[in-house]
This record gives C-alpha cells, structure tokens and sequence, in this order.
C-alpha cells in the first residue's frame, strides 16, 4: 500500500517505542489488534476487539447503545486511549497520536458548525489549521461545495441551513481536507426518515466517487445495510459477526445477529435429531421442524430457530407447485392483517406463536386474507436457522 513521503512515527518520535509494524499488518489499510477499553480499571467496555480495514472500505459499526461502538471510532480519532491492544494507520501504531497530527475527517450528530462563520468559512477552517495557501483554499471550498451540490450556499451561517443542508456541510468540512480516513458518528440521528434516507445515498455516492475509507457508527440496521461494504455487529463490547450485508441477513451467526438485523419470527424447540447439513427441531408446541444447523449443540440441546417473514409462503391450496419446495408447511391462523403499500404484513398463530409474522407482495394476491381465516404456511428449511438458545 502506498504511504505517505514522511510517515506517522518519523513525525512523532514518542512512537518509536511502540514497534515496528510487521508486513502482515501493513497489508491493511487500518487495524484494531486486540484492543480493550476501561473507563474505571475493572469493566471493559470494549473486549478484545480486532478489526482489519481496506483502503477505500466502507466499514459500519453496529450495534445498541452502549456496546462499545463509538468507543472504538473515539479511539481511531484519537479522542480515547486503548487500555491495551494496539490501532494501526497506514500500517504504523498511532496510539499516542494526538488527534490533530492523524490526518482523519470527523462527521459528528450535531454537525459541530461554527454558528458564527458562514458556509465557505467553516469549510475553510481546517485548511487553515494546515497552513494551506489562500488559493488553495478558495479551490479546495468550492470543490467540496459541489461535492455535496451547496455551490451556491457559501455565503450563509449555519443557522439559515435546513437539518440536511448543515449535515451535507459536515460531510463537506470532514473531506475538504482530502483525508484518507473519514469516522462518523452517528450522522443522520436528528434527521427525519425521509432526509435520513436521501442522506444515507448521498453519502454512499460520495464514497463510491472519492474511494476514500470511512467508518461509520450507527443503531439503525437499515442504514447500516444500506450503506456498508462491511459491518461489525457490537454487543456488550464485543464483535458478534462481522460480514458483508447480504451474509449478516441471509446467515446470522447467532440469536443476537439474527434478531438485531432486521425482522425474524422466532421457534423454541430442542434438537432431536441431526440429518448432515440439516436438524430435526421438535417445538415447545409439539410439532416438528427441519432447519439448517447454524449455532447448535448436539441432540438433546436447547435452540432458537430464526425464520425471515418474507421466507414464508402462503401455499393456494394442495396442489401449490410451491409445496415441493418446502419442508415444513402448517395450517395458522389469520390473527391481524396490515396493508403496508408494496406488500402485506399479516400476524399468525401458527406452532405456538400467536405474534408469527408473515409479509406477502402485494402482487402475489393474497389482498382477500382476513383475521380468523384459516391459511396453510410453509417454509424452506435452508431459510430457517437454528441458532443458540
């Protein structure tokens, strides 16, 4: 990987004493190698956490408030000090850093303007830090303007912004620097969900256009979806699966991951049986259901099945050609129905669960479902996932 002409430790000789970096770990563009946290000496709020980033890499830290996800961007920031482990940039221990020499953009939640400078000066204000020339900043401000299309915003304060507008501003002064390295914390909190959404696109395209590495934290599994190349899902301090979007959906690792990132319907059962890539589960309410063996022990153990509502079909009737395909159908019981636009979320009742979800296109037909009716189910066994207890 390229570096840069004068590296970090030859800037900072206090780092000297940290090591050198092995080949292995210049190969990343960032690294946590087994770093702790402790506010107090006794509880670690972040536990042996060890994260390898490539360059231009959208990497998301997700998980629900206080489990150690924005302790680990303060650390990268330089905000806070690992109790132990180490963080590497650009292959060199950065440690005992201090924030302002690690050449790293910040977008916070509360955007963090200037209120008493316009638009173009708080742009311009960490070039200035930096001793660019007046030349290159009137450049670097307009550049960045059009990156985030406020072109013709740079005379206003902060205060005759929309919420969306100052946020594109953040965003704005945390690249006009041209960082390697942009860290956000929770950015799009105190947006509505339409400006949310259009923000989480317009930050995506910015990092697809720029190649520029980012590391976001958020507790909101959509954005996180929406947006990431990887994510790290935190609870309790430590890192439960980390995995590009569509395996962390599609194959949990575990009962957290699972029910954390986005809608499962949940089956309480013990394992009876172990067929090779499949295992007989026989629920609490008696009845029994093949599913694909991904956190288990052995027979006789205790687990949760995780099955997506969209991964359940509503069969016609007995001669559905979908019948062939799944491995566990059942009769339910129409308990609530949702019309949602695109599609249809229905509550069942259905081996014991009377809060079974089940969420059908609207192109599929099934507008005629009503509460009390009684409907046949069935789902692949590959889609239902037995997880740990």
């Amino acid at each position: 990987m390229t570096q840069d002409s004068t590296p970090i430790s030859d800037a900072d000789p206090a780092l000297a004493d940290q090591g050198s970096p092995s080949s292995e770990q210049n190969e990343y563009f960032a690294r946590f190698v087994n770093v702790q946290k402790s506010y107090d000496g006794v509880e670690l709020v972040v536990k042996d956490f060890n994260l390898d980033i490539n360059k231009g890499e959208f990497i998301t830290l997700l998980g629900p408030s206080g489990s150690g996800k924005t302790t680990c961007l303060m650390m990268m920031a330089g905000f806070e000090t690992p109790t132990h482990g180490q963080i590497l940039l650009k292959g060199q221990p950065i440690n005992d850093l201090p924030p302002h020499k690690r050449g790293i953009g910040m977008v916070f939640q509360n955007y963090a303007l200037f209120p008493h400078m316009t638009v173009a000066e708080n742009l311009a204000f960490p070039l200035e830090v930096r001793h660019y020339t007046k030349e290159q900043i009137n450049k670097s401000v307009a550049r960045a303007l059009a990156m985030v299309r406020l072109e013709d915003f740079g005379d206003r304060r902060p205060a005759q912004l929309s919420g969306g507008q100052q946020q594109r501003v953040a965003l704005a002064r945390a690249l006009v620097f041209e960082p390697d390295l942009v860290l956000m914390d929770e950015p799009l909190g105190a947006l509505d969900k339409n400006l949310r959404e259009e923000m989480q696109y317009e930050i995506k395209r910015i990092h697809a256009s720029l190649g520029v590495t980012m590391i976001y934290v958020t507790h909101d599994q959509s954005e996180a979806l929406t947006m990431s190349d990887r994510i790290a899902v935190f609870n309790d301090g430590v890192v439960q699966q980390l995995a590009d979007p569509q395996t962390l959906y599609e194959s949990p690792a575990n009962a957290f991951v699972a029910y954390f990132i986005g809608e499962n319907n949940r089956l309480v059962g013990d394992v009876v049986e172990r067929l090779g890539d499949q295992c007989k589960v026989q629920l609490d309410s008696g009845e029994t259901v093949l599913a694909k063996p991904v956190a288990v022990g052995g027979i006789g153990s205790r687990t949760t099945l995780s099955l997506r509502p969209e991964r359940v079909a509503v069969l016609r009737d007995s001669d559905d050609p979908r019948r062939e395909g799944l491995q566990n159908c059942f009769t339910a019981k129409v308990q609530e129905v949702i019309y949602l636009g695109d599609h249809l979320r229905t509550r069942i009742a259905v081996c014991g669960n009377e809060e079974f979800v089940i969420k059908t296109p609207n192109a599929e037909g099934h507008h005629a479902l009503r509460p009390g009716q009684q409907i046949e189910v069935g789902w692949s066994s590959d889609d239902c996932h037995a997880l740990d207890a």
